[in-house]
Parts: structure tokens; C-alpha cells; sequence
């Protein structure tokens, strides 16, 4: 369709770091553009496996997508990303947002006013990052190296978190459920940019979609359905609105999770509920990226689950879904 189209995976830090690697040296021989990894609590340390990534690679952007100002402190997380963006030679992109309260519960941190948290300390990483001074020309908050300039993403879902992407950051990293939300929310965030004056190609917005492809479609879709087994009842009731769903439709999903396990939960999904993300055989997937292309996306970002086979899924798309996607 075209040439212009951006894509992305999006990994989990469930993976082993050398899991990652690989994967992240595959996503470069295919063609892919950004690989990005999440930051979640207790998991490995994303920051470590993109390190390890960016010494294997030597094209392919690598981005943390999210870290949070709760769990560290913006100064630090400015830290790192410069450290990275050095070490990587440019590829580095920070992913930033509020996170999710229930994981930072675990840590007995307590979330409060996020919307007002994620705006003070993406402009407190920005300057950092620019080698200016957190505070004023006299304080002693400041980067004591060379400083380097990092795009930011922030990771949205709320129309009030998506508005703040499109008046400050540099690109958007909103998940999709389903993925034909997408013009909502590109709206919301091209809202943001017009009343902060700024245009929309100042914004790389990243479609973040769920996809399970395999040259099996029932495999496919039996890998998205057990993901969608396990967190639907956790999304935001205005985006299942989107797909035809609400909570109360997940109940039954939830009580045989809790009661029997996730096979038994597995067994409830619906294909309307499928439909939250992309799950198919190849030509499956590639028909349904291409009418989301249709509305406007320019940079699809695939997520997991990817496939029954995670390693065979990410070949699958870059040698298969892309190549037919940029034809």
C-alpha cells in the first residue's frame, strides 16, 4: 500500500534478556523500525535489556515503553535514558507515562494525581536532557554529561493523558482496544497538539495493537483469546463500548479464571471479544492492518502475544504481514 508505513513490536519483560536480544537482532534483519520493551515492576530490569540489545544491534530504535515517575524519581529516569541514547548511538526512545496503580500498589506506592505527575516530569526529563537546570539557573539539578535529546512517548489511554500527548511529547503510545479506536484517539491527541499550536507531524503516533498470527488461525486466535481471558475484565469500559462489549461480559470470563484456571476462562471468549485485537492466519492480519491504514495509521506497533510461537510469529510478521503491508 505504501512505503511510508512505521512498525514497531512491543515485547514483554517477561523475556529472558538474551530472549530479548535475539529477538530484537531478528526485528532488525526484518526490517522492523523500533523494538520496545515494557518496564513492568518485579520483572527484569528493561533498561539492562536494551543495553544488551543496542550492543547486538546497530539500526534497529529501541525504546522503554513505559517507566513511570512513581517507582523512579524523573532525575533518574533521565539518567538513563541519556545513558542510553549515548551508548546506542541515537536509537533510544522513552517511553513515559503514570503506570498502573494495582502494580504500584505492590510496591506500596500509592498513585496520586497521575495526569499532573506524567506533565511535571516529562518537562523535568526534557530539560534535564537538553542540559538545562531543574529549577532554575542556580540549582544543582542538572546532567554532569554531556547531554543528549531524547524523543518521548508517552503511553495513554484516558482522552485527558492523550490530550497532554499531543500538546508535549514526541509521540504517542496509546493501546488500541480494539484497534479501530484508533481514530478516537488520534483525535484526542491531534486535539492536544492544535490548542498547544503545534501540528500533527510533530507526533509520531504508534498504533499499540494486540496481534497472534500463525500460518494456524485457530492457534492464532486461541493464544489472543487466552491473553483476552486474562485482562479484559480489566479494560476501561469506553474502549469494550468501542468493540460492543462492558465488563458485566467478562464476569463469567473472570469467575472461571478464579475458580478453574485460564483454559476454562480461555474457552468463554467470544469472537466479538477477539475482536479487541488481531489474531488470524497471515492474510488475516494483513486485511485488517490494511483498514486501519485505511483510517489513517502510519505506524503500526504489534504487542504481544504475537503467536502461539512468539519467535515464529515476529518472522512470520516481518518477512510476511510487512511485506505485503509496504507492497
Amino acid at each position: 500500500m505504501t512505503d511510508a508505513i512505521r512498525t514497531s513490536l512491543r515485547l514483554n519483560n517477561d523475556l529472558t534478556v538474551s530472549e530479548f536480544v535475539d529477538l530484537c537482532v531478528t526485528a532488525e534483519e526484518l526490517g522492523f523500525d523500533q523494538v520496545w520493551v515494557s518496564n513492568d515492576l518485579y520483572l527484569r530490569s528493561a533498561s539492562v535489556m536494551l543495553t544488551a540489545a543496542a550492543a547486538a544491534t546497530s539500526r534497529v530504535g529501541l525504546g522503554v515503553g513505559i517507566m513511570n515517575p512513581y517507582s523512579m524519581d524523573p532525575s533518574e529516569i533521565a539518567m538513563m535514558a541519556a545513558s542510553l541514547q549515548e551508548y546506542s548511538g541515537g536509537r533510544f526512545a522513552l517511553g513515559l507515562g503514570a503506570g498502573a496503580a494495582e502494580f504500584l500498589g505492590w510496591a506500596g506506592i500509592t498513585q496520586t494525581k497521575p495526569l499532573t505527575r506524567t506533565r511535571e516530569a516529562l518537562q523535568t526529563i526534557r530539560a534535564l536532557l537538553r542540559g538545562e537546570r531543574d529549577g532554575g539557573p542556580d540549582s544543582l539539578a542538572y546532567l554532569r554529561f554531556e547531554p543528549h535529546d531524547v524523543p518521548i512517548y508517552l503511553g495513554a489511554m484516558s482522552p485527558k493523558m492523550l490530550a497532554l500527548t499531543g500538546e508535549l511529547a514526541d509521540g504517542g503510545l496509546p493501546l488500541l482496544y480494539p484497534p479501530e479506536h484508533y481514530p478516537v484517539a488520534a483525535a484526542q491527541i491531534l486535539d492536544g497538539a492544535a490548542a498547544a499550536g503545534r501540528s500533527a507531524d510533530e507526533i509520531d503516533l504508534a498504533a499499540c495493537i494486540w496481534v497472534s498470527v500463525d500460518e494456524d488461525g485457530d492457534a492464532a486466535r486461541w493464544a489472543m483469546a487466552e491473553k483476552i481471558a486474562y485482562y479484559g475484565a480489566s479494560f476501561a469500559p469506553y474502549l469494550l463500548e468501542r468493540a460492543g462489549l462492558s465488563q458485566a461480559d467478562f464476569h463469567p470470563v473472570q469467575a472461571a479464571l478464579e475458580s478453574d484456571g485460564i483454559e476454562a476462562a480461555t474457552r468463554l471468549i467470544t469472537p466479538e471479544m477477539l475482536q479487541l485485537g488481531i489474531a488470524g492466519t497471515p492474510d488475516e492480519v494483513v486485511a485488517r492492518c490494511q483498514s486501519l491504514m485505511t483510517l489513517g495509521v502510519r505506524h503500526l506497533s504489534f504487542g504481544p502475544p504475537l503467536g502461539p510461537d512468539p519467535r515464529a510469529a515476529v518472522q512470520t510478521l516481518g518477512s510476511t504481514v510487512l511485506a505485503q503491508l509496504r507492497a
